[in-house]
């Protein structure tokens, strides 16, 4: 392979490992955010302790989610410099507004919400939280206003005498068409992913606490992990890490059943209504995307011929090469609606729009091959397409059985099927892998430009940059990735194990600062 493939494969791999940690961040910020404030409103113990488990995974995987995140920008210097130099102008400032203003927003008020339990007033240490969440929502605004010029570029112009795009109206680059439908279904995708995460968590605690009589462990594992503990069979057992709070050794396994319970139908809930939301603003974007990409929509169905009345469908068989497909399922008039809202409207096909950019972008100079390919590979746009339906699908009714199974007057016992672990199991990986598929989708379908109509993709690598340099760092950040991956999962799973613990509520307070000489701890 030669550089421009192997940059490609490199800006894939970091981009999707590093997603798998921002629909996380921004869904469980919100979700923490409400049990803090819950616990804030009605001094619950239940919504305490519930802030407390949940916050700490949020943290974990916020932290993870930041180093990888950091490696994506200087992929723009290394590996596609040429691309940078083009249009840096108008992508730099959206990315500019995410790194000095949201980055600093959530840096400095999850410091806050960490440190600040028992040293800054209740209300305020609680709005920390919503601040945070409110900076990983800008911070996603930004970083797809990028995007989003890249798929359907307006408020710029191309410059004869330097040969690069200028920025002539930023409102215009951040209220995009494509921004405004885009904004929302990542948005609703990853509250969707944060419900199911704490809905799978909650349900894995509460099946464990009913088929075995205890909710989040035996009393040993919870009085072990309080430092500074005298015997597990002390009634109270002392953190010396959290001055002025008590670990209860003991608690109330009903209590903690109620608990989990309740956060698996809050969790549930979330999924179920964000659920909706991607399926509303997905159907929106497919005709914003028809309008201003019609080739991806194309590409998408495996449509080669323009049709009227165009069928979606369901499964079918083509040739690796992507150039023919046999539907062996399919609904008639269905993509015509997703396209353009009539059943009746016509679709314009692979072939058709294959010629009609030949010509077009032939005469306008981008090329001067009319031989370029202009369609993207359709197998991996189809296939990408329906997974990422699918399976979005599926967390949507592991929601809906959580919430049928925790109704009021469920008997307990239906928690004790075994196919029960696998819906704990799948029930946060399906909107994780669904939004996986749709970003993979979203830049596979863009092909073969990197700026739709604007840069083709060959034309933005870096040229002086050799294959073998590509593959090099490709390699170090892949076995990277592989490390930070098993350091994520280890941590996830050995504090989900742990549960809800009581490490005590804060005694008061503080709103005259931090007491002199007392150090700042993280009291998890």
């Amino acid at each position: 392979m030669d550089a421009l493939e192997l940059a490609r494969w490199q800006f894939g791999i970091t981009t999707v490992y590093h997603f798998l940690f921002v629909p996380i961040t921004i869904g469980m910020s919100a979700i923490v955010a409400g049990f803090h404030t819950a616990w804030v409103r009605t001094r619950n113990p239940q919504m305490y302790k519930l802030t407390r488990f949940f916050g700490k995974l949020f943290v974990i995987n916020f932290a993870l989610g930041l180093v990888t995140g950091i490696v994506q920008e200087f992929q723009f210097g290394m590996n596609w410099s040429d691309y940078s130099r083009m249009v840096g102008d108008i992508f730099g400032a959206p990315l500019a507004l995410e790194a000095l203003l949201t980055f600093f927003l959530e840096s400095v008020f999850i410091g806050l919400w960490i440190f600040g339990w028992g040293r800054i007033p209740e209300k305020l240490h609680a709005a920390t939280m919503w601040l945070v969440h409110i900076g990983t929502v800008m911070s996603a605004f930004f970083i797809l206003a990028a995007n989003s010029w890249m798929q359907n570029p307006v408020g710029y112009r191309l410059n004869p005498q330097t040969g690069r795009a200028e920025m002539t109206d930023f409102v215009a680059v951040l209220t995009n068409k494509v921004q405004l439908v885009t904004f929302p279904h990542v948005l609703t995708a990853a509250y969707m992913t944060g419900g199911a995460l704490v809905m799978a968590v909650a349900l894995w605690h509460l099946r464990r606490g009913t088929r075995h009589g205890v909710a989040v462990g035996t009393d040993d594992e919870r009085v072990a992990t309080a430092r500074g503990a005298r015997t597990a069979n002390d009634p109270v057992a002392h953190d010396d890490r959290t001055e002025g709070r008590v670990v209860p050794a003991h608690t109330d396994r009903r209590s903690d059943l109620a608990m989990y319970r309740k956060a698996a139908r809050v969790g549930a809930v979330i999924t179920l209504v964000a659920s909706l939301g991607v399926a509303v603003t997905g159907d929106l974007q497919g005709k914003v995307m028809t309008e201003v990409q019609p080739m991806k929509m194309a590409a998408a169905e495996g449509l080669y011929n323009t049709t009227k009345h165009a069928p979606f469908s369901i499964l079918s068989v083509g040739n690796l090469e992507g150039t023919e497909a046999t539907h062996l399922i399919e609904v008639p008039g269905l993509l015509s609606y997703l396209g353009k809202g009539d059943f009746d409207a016509e679709i314009q096909g692979v072939y058709d729009l294959q010629q009609e950019y030949a010509q077009k972008y032939a005469d306008s100079g981008l090329t001067t091959d009319t031989r370029t390919n202009y369609t993207p590979y359709v197998p991996v746009a189809y296939w990408t397409f329906r997974l990422m339906i699918g399976i979005g699908m599926l967390g949507a009714l592991c929601s809906l059985l959580v919430l049928w199974a925790t109704r009021k007057g469920a008997s307990e016992e239906a928690l004790h099927p075994s196919w029960w672990h696998w819906v704990a199991i799948g029930a946060p990986l399906f909107p994780l892998l669904g939004n996986s598929f749709g970003w993979i989708f979203t830049e596979m379908g863009r092909q073969p430009w990197v700026v739709n109509g604007v840069m083709l993709t060959q034309f933005g690598v870096s040229p002086r940059t050799t294959a073998g340099e590509v593959l090099a760092t490709m390699v170090l950040f892949t076995l990277l990735y592989g490390v930070l991956a098993v350091i994520e999962v280890k941590l996830l799973l050995k504090y989900i194990k742990l549960g809800a613990e009581d490490i005590g509520e804060p005694t008061e307070a503080v709103t005259t600062g931090v007491r002199e000489g007392e150090p700042l701890v993280y009291t998890y």
